[in-house]
């Protein structure tokens, strides 16, 4: 039976993102207190544009029979998709809102949708339990580096 507490935690990732970005300047957000490391401001549009792909690895997987998951480059999202001249604030809502919407429809998917397999171009066959518990820990290990950054701000 599958452990309800990962679709909870999934959803619980918007508000956390949108909580890392409130009280920060766009000097703050932009700023490098971890030198040769992602802006907070990178970070929180990487997990926007990264859960967006994410999420719809698993529709994909729960609509179609075994559908090719395609990587992406998240070095060339960052580099070519002027990161720095988007907003953190609206990248948050998307990414909470993505969340909340996508947790309505894992909440009503039956134990036996989870282990529905696609095929990573590198990695191989996923089940959608493996993508949805990698996408919440994606969420969870970038936090970590943003409250980081925050502390070394002084926020």
């Amino acid at each position: 039976m599958l452990d309800h507490s990962v679709i909870d935690q999934f959803e619980a990732g918007g508000d956390a993102v949108v909580a890392s970005v409130q009280g920060l300047s766009r000097q703050d957000l932009l700023a490098f207190p971890v030198p040769g490391k992602m802006s907070i401001q990178q970070v929180i549009i990487h997990l926007a544009d990264s859960d967006m792909v994410l999420v719809d690895r698993m529709k994909r997987v729960l609509t179609q029979e075994n559908p090719p998951l395609l990587a992406f480059n998240h070095d060339g999202y960052v580099k070519e998709l002027f990161y720095d001249e988007q907003s953190a604030q609206d990248a948050a809502a998307a990414f909470r809102i993505n969340r909340q919407n996508f947790a309505k429809v894992l909440r009503k998917l039956p134990d036996a949708a989870f282990d529905r397999i696609g095929t990573h171009n590198e990695r191989g066959p996923m089940k959608l339990i493996d993508i949805l518990t990698g996408t919440t820990n994606h969420a969870t290990h970038h936090l970590k580096f943003v409250a980081e950054k925050r502390a070394k701000l002084g926020k």
